[in-house]
């Protein structure tokens, strides 16, 4: 028998199943009308999708009985798309859109709610999981996805099961066990613009009990961003990590599992490139005529391109340890620990945009630590009732430090009297304890062999503690008059003294499910979700707008759904979709101050998020998987009367503020579809070519909170292509391929950024990339 025919089949890369049923069936051509449901050959069996399994509900059962918005992508369609980085995920899912500057200022939104960025006192609106730990910072997901056997989206709050209250959604990522037989993998890739990645893994039995893992890569490229100032390529670097696993199984009763890893990072990512220098007020633009002032040239980041003229770059150390056990009780209960400790260090170099020291260095870093404990106890399933209770401790210890190293033409640049900035040095520190506190549970009853009806709570307390200093500035010259009043406005000494949030948040579900047959599951759910408030670790506003401006207040979120998961002819088509309502409360988002020139956090009063979904996978003919999913996407400010201005107004009148009721919420496309597919044909034996190809479309999307005419992002479409060969080669598979990423070599913002003077800066998605990949399983 051929080793191909044994191998792991990949006709059910994804679970994403929805829209165009009539679509899909047109493309499928006559095969599925050939054979009636439940009559289908032996030869084309193979053509249908398998069965795919998620923890979303805290026990093993398939995604298509779960009654809950999710997609799924496992590790085959991960390395079909080349898909190894968290940022690139929404090439892949509906309603999903990852906001990427650096490990530090990155936030995952789903449905639009979400895009929170750089805040080092809150937690996200979407919860990122992996190995079932929560990861306190969105930066914690920012490494290569190593050896990862499945990832899940769960879209609207997910608090009543899930470590921490989510108001947004939930990303799990779960790697790879350590298995009692041999297996292994390697797999090394080389690209334009110096891109080169290995990763291998290795796992086994080490005792009749005792089995280990071991994963590890290391990942490099030069950039794709030109710095015109000195000829260098930006927005490169290297990242490299291992993670070490042990499964203890002494009985089929219980297992341990230990999980230690490592990653770090050291590049010149980061890089926001010139997007707009915004308005033209009485025939004068700001931005652009104080950047001729100070004796800068300006480019353009459309032709990705930037001039700096001081070094950018991020290091990042991270690491954690995790131990999971599993005890099956009399009865059939399952009692589930995991307890977690991770850290996180991060520590940026920002030049300010211009060939011109304006500054020579600004920025956060930051230093993390967290431990968390999570019981649960499961019932047996197959009865009337079922249930999942449990318990949860989270702990975070974080303290991070805002530096700026002004230069000789900050006052040019600032609008300062001169010497107030100039060559001025300012050194500000924050510090956060969480203690969060929650008990859940969450049961189903089977009120008949097709109706189930499931309610859910959870409640958490926390208890934040903190406080935001500033240093006397240093350097610089002795001033007096007006230079020492905006000295001392802009970079004078504070302190917030003790600063505490007290909070009690619940979060509950309803859901009732009927299964009108074995192939069509109907839902409707309401659920209401949580995300307690935070503090602005950085001085911001607040010597200006006092102490409550540090303060950011909870977020509360309360969802409808009704939706319907379905398999059709012999379960070669996964049909899914679902209508959404959602409306948040205290929503919170950044705001940029254009006075003091800083982002920070706060409530930005209520939105609505309401949209349909769907998504479809099949697998028309053999060896040919076609996915395409999509989403329709209203999410706005329903009040919003004391916001931020544009430029256009806000440089007219400084003290201008604005009412953005009505207007769409960062960052959210109205319009997502993504398709892509793989064929394979048997050429021999052990011999089996395959090509690919995937399509991802984003309309356009407001690009900062302001919702400026000159900070909008443009629609775009991406295009990603490759084919390979997949050879039988002793006792495993090789599988050599060429590829190329976004083909049509299109230029886009993935987001944008407010900059000094009315301009704005984005982040530019990465250019047309071919390469090459080999790779061996065994």
């Amino acid at each position: 028998m051929s080793r191909l025919s044994r191998w792991p089949a990949r006709a059910s890369l994804f679970t994403l199943q929805p829209l165009a049923a009539g679509v899909l069936l047109a493309a499928a051509g006559s095969s599925f009308a050939e054979d009636p449901v439940g009559a289908v050959p032996a030869a084309t069996r193979d053509t249908q999708l398998g069965t795919v399994t998620v923890n979303a509900r805290r026990r093993e059962e398939s995604a298509q009985s779960v009654p809950t918005p999710i997609s799924v992508l496992n590790s085959e369609t991960l390395e079909t798309q080349r898909i190894y980085r968290v940022q690139d995920l929404q090439q892949l899912v509906p309603s999903t859109n990852v906001a990427y500057v650096h490990a530090r200022q990155s936030s995952i939104s789903i449905r639009g709610l979400g895009n929170n960025p750089a805040s080092d006192g809150l937690e996200g609106s979407v919860g990122v999981y992996l190995d079932n730990v929560y990861l306190g910072r969105p930066g914690m997901a920012v490494f290569d996805l190593l050896d990862v056997e499945q990832l899940e989206v769960l879209r609207g709050p997910q608090g009543t099961l899930f470590g921490k209250n989510t108001t947004a959604g939930v990303l799990n990522i779960t790697t790879r066990k350590p298995t009692f037989h041999q297996e292994g993998s390697v797999q090394s890739s080389l690209g334009e613009d110096g891109y080169w990645q290995t990763q291998g893994s290795f796992s086994g039995p080490l005792t009749d009990t005792l089995a280990g893992r071991i994963s590890a890569y290391h990942t490099e490229d030069d950039g794709y961003v030109k710095n015109v100032y000195n000829g260098h390529d930006l927005n490169g670097g290297k990242r490299q990590g291992f993670r070490t696993q042990l499964l203890f199984k002494p009985s089929e009763t219980f297992n341990l599992r230990w999980i230690g890893e490592y990653n770090e990072e050291n590049s010149d990512n980061g890089i926001l490139s010139l997007y707009s220098t915004g308005p033209t007020l009485n025939g004068v633009n700001r931005y652009e005529s104080l950047a001729r002032q100070a004796g800068a040239t300006l480019v353009s980041g459309k032709d990705r391109k930037v001039n700096f003229d001081s070094d950018q770059m991020v290091k990042v150390f991270q690491g954690g340890t995790s131990v999971e056990a599993n005890w099956t009780l009399p009865n059939d209960f399952t009692l589930t620990s995991i307890s977690a400790y991770r850290w996180w260090d991060f520590t940026p170099r920002n030049d300010d945009g211009l060939n011109v020291p304006v500054f020579y260095n600004a920025g956060v870093s930051v230093r993390d630590k967290q431990y968390s404990q999570e019981i649960r106890l499961a019932s047996p399933t197959g009865g009337f009732f079922d249930y999942v209770l449990g318990a949860y401790y989270f702990k975070q210890d974080l303290d991070n430090k805002s530096f700026t190293y002004n230069g000789p033409q900050a006052d040019i640049w600032n609008l300062t009297p001169a010497g107030a900035l100039a060559n001025v040095t300012t050194i500000g520190n924050g510090h956060i304890d969480t203690d969060s506190y929650a008990l859940f549970a969450q049961g189903t009853w089977h009120l008949t062999e097709r109706l189930d009806f499931t309610a859910g709570v959870r409640g958490t307390y926390e208890e934040k503690s903190a406080w935001v200093t500033r240093d006397a500035p240093s350097g610089g010259v002795p001033v007096s008059g007006a230079a020492a009043a905006a000295r001392q406005g802009r970079v004078g000494a504070y302190d917030s003294g003790d600063l505490n949030q007290y909070s009690f948040a619940p979060s509950g579900l309803l859901s009732l499910s009927y299964r009108f047959s074995d192939d069509l599951l109907g839902y409707a759910s309401l659920s209401h979700g949580e995300k307690s408030g935070g503090v602005n670790l950085t001085v911001g506003a607040a010597p200006r707008l006092g102490t409550d401006s540090l303060l950011v207040g909870t977020e509360r979120a309360n969802n409808a759904e009704l939706g319907i998961k379905s398999s059709w002819f012999d379960n070669r088509l996964q049909f899914n979709t679902n209508l959404f309502w959602t409306e948040v409360h205290g929503y919170q988002a950044n705001v940029y101050d254009q006075v003091n020139r800083v982002q920070y956090l706060a409530n930005a009063g209520s939105v609505r998020s309401r949209g349909l979904e769907f998504e479809a996978t099949a697998a028309p003919l053999r060896g040919l998987t076609l996915n395409f999913n999509g989403s329709w996407n209203d999410v706005r400010y329903t009040e919003y009367d004391d916001a931020p201005c544009p430029p256009e107004i806000s440089l007219a009148n400084a003290a201008a503020t604005c009412d953005l009721s009505g207007h769409q919420v960062v960052g959210a496309s109205k319009y997502i579809a993504n398709l892509n597919g793989q064929y394979k044909w048997q050429l021999t034996e052990r011999i089996e070519p395959y090509v690919s190809a995937s399509y991802a479309f984003r309309s356009k999307a407001v690009g900062t909170i302001d919702d400026s005419d000159y900070g909008q992002i443009p629609s775009y479409a991406i295009v990603n292509l490759s084919t390979g060969v997949r050879l039988d080669q002793g006792d495993g598979v090789l599988d050599l391929s060429l590829w190329v990423k976004n083909a049509g070599d299109k230029t886009y913002f993935t987001s944008l950024w407010n900059s000094a003077n009315g301009g704005y800066a984005g982040v530019l998605g990465t250019p047309r990339t071919v390469g090459a990949t080999a790779r061996y399983d065994f």
